[in-house]
């Protein structure tokens, strides 16, 4: 923390624990959203498309902020 602190990347240990806080709770966030996808994904079955359509699809969502 003080190497952090020192390199001015944080004003103060309460600024760099603030930003730890948050840091794992966006990982927590992005964590179970792959986990909800996850488990979406299995109950869904199986697909008749191909991989390209799926991907295609993926890609299009990601553009869409899906």
């Amino acid at each position: 923390m003080k190497q952090k602190i020192e390199e001015n990347e944080f004003s103060s240990k309460s600024e760099l624990i603030n930003d730890l806080i948050r840091r794992q709770r966006e990982q927590e966030e992005e964590r179970l959203l792959l986990r909800n996808e996850l488990i979406k994904g299995e109950n869904s079955g199986l697909s008749n498309k191909s991989m390209a359509e799926i991907l295609t699809e993926a890609k299009q969502r990601v553009k869409n902020g899906q």
